[in-house]
């Protein structure tokens, strides 16, 4: 029987270190009468997309992106719309990926979803024809996520420490949407473009977000009084944020978004500039991914 290729792809200063064991566990735990591996780092940003073309060239049918939600987005951009399969191991800071598709964060759990070899094709989006897999956004959740890639360490009490003293100073911005046709405008603490159903540390912003029903889930939401913060931020863990009456939902195919200057966009937990008018769109079951 010929065994499959798989290309691991490594992003080094991922998360909270634990990549430095991975090869070790790679090694002992991948089933190899399956799989013939091989493993890569990635170097600088967007290495893994390089890395994940030239597997592809070189007949590797199974590539796992071994860090968070930005290593993953770099690896799917070019597995979307091919028969490539995407695998995950991990090792980032949130995993909001990983959380919404019940991969394990244990990696040699993580290792084991991936010698099953079950696949599923899930939905991935774009904004202004760059890919996001998870969840996408604008305003405040675009300024945490620039602070969060500055920071010297992460996980989540960086990320949270970051929350805490920008919540109070940021003022809220307006934004114009064109939701599948219908034009509305709102003045939001952030807006985000939820693909899957959280940001990450298991903070659940889209409770109903799907990631195979060929819709976009819009979370609109206001400043609230920092004072509720607790309650609101227990909402997230319980995955009842939606029923908070400063947040509002709504199921799209295709937004336009028009905001007031050219702000950071946070993408899949990077943060880039797009410009001031965004247009983002889902790509029906684009990606073939391994889960458990």
């Amino acid at each position: 029987m010929n065994k499959k290729k798989i290309q691991f792809i490594i992003n080094p200063i991922s998360g909270i270190g634990r990549h430095k064991l991975i090869e070790k566990y790679i090694d002992n735990k991948i089933d190899k009468t399956v799989f013939d591996y091989n493993i890569s780092y990635t170097k600088h940003p967007l290495h893994g997309t390089q890395i994940a073309g030239e597997a592809i060239k070189n007949n590797y049918k199974i590539i796992v992106a071994v860090g968070g939600d930005g290593s993953i987005n770099e690896i799917a951009q070019k597995l979307i719309g091919s028969n490539t399969i995407l695998g995950i191991i991990p090792t980032g800071s949130g995993n909001g990926l990983a959380h919404h598709l019940n991969i394990p964060v244990n990696i040699l759990q993580a290792i084991d979803v991936i010698n099953n070899l079950k696949t599923i094709k899930i939905d991935t989006a774009a904004i202004n024809n760059n890919i996001f897999v998870s969840i996408a956004g604008v305003g405040f959740d675009a300024q945490v996520a620039k602070k969060f890639a500055k920071a010297r360490r992460r996980g989540f009490l960086t990320y949270f420490k970051i929350v805490t003293k920008e919540y109070p100073r940021y003022k809220p911005k307006n934004y114009e949407l064109i939701i599948d046709g219908k034009k509305i405008n709102r003045e939001a603490l952030f807006i985000s473009f939820a693909n899957s159903d959280q940001f990450g540390y298991n903070t659940t912003i889209a409770p109903k977000a799907e990631i195979d029903d060929g819709l976009i889930d819009v979370c609109i939401v206001k400043k609230f009084p920092l004072v509720e913060l607790p309650f609101i931020a227990n909402l997230l863990y319980w995955k009842q944020i939606d029923k908070s009456k400063y947040v509002e939902v709504i199921k799209a195919k295709k937004i336009k978004l028009t905001q007031e200057k050219n702000k950071t966009i946070n993408l899949d937990g990077e943060a880039v500039k797009l410009g001031k008018v965004l247009n983002i769109k889902i790509n029906p079951l684009s990606l073939k991914i391994i889960v458990p």
